[in-house]
């Protein structure tokens, strides 16, 4: 597999137009009341499971630098058995999971985990947090489909 792009989307005025779009979507996930690490972890594990390299290595550095341990994100991909995440942190990720997974799951995401979340999030939080996964898996699957070469993201470098 080349470790260059499909298509340089940098350089692409149509998706230049729409990234524009999108990243203002996610300021307003950004400015929520939706915690920040709860954030990162959604971006992650999202990515994960996408099979998004470009993705996870720019969420786990940008985890990283706002703090966060490297025990926690090694430990993302499997934090059904891991006792290092708050139960807020937990619904939330799970929420992820069945959201990312919709054509996985026939009944898409359960009236269980939606619950769960909901005893942990306001309404506030959980736009945030429907808006989030929804723009984590737009952002994924773009990468994926142009198969963005991970590895070289710093912190910051997108302003």
């Amino acid at each position: 597999m080349s470790m260059e792009a499909r298509l340089d989307l940098f350089a692409n005025p149509v998706f230049g137009k729409a990234l524009r779009h999108v990243n203002a979507a996610g300021k307003a996930v950004t400015d929520s009341s939706l915690p920040a690490t709860v954030q990162r972890l959604v971006e992650v594990r999202a990515s994960q499971i996408n099979g998004c390299g470009f993705c996870t290595d720019m969420h786990t550095k940008d985890a990283t630098a706002a703090g966060e341990t490297a025990q926690r994100l090694h430990l993302v991909a499997a934090w059904r058995e891991a006792t290092v995440f708050t139960d807020a942190e937990r619904a939330a990720l799970e929420l992820a999971e069945e959201g990312t997974r919709i054509a996985d799951a026939a009944g898409g995401v359960s009236d269980e985990v939606w619950a769960n979340a909901a005893k942990h999030y306001d309404e506030e939080q959980l736009g945030a947090l429907v808006t989030l996964i929804a723009l984590i898996n737009a952002y994924n699957r773009v990468n994926v489909l142009v198969r963005q070469p991970a590895g070289d993201y710093r912190p910051g470098m997108f302003g």
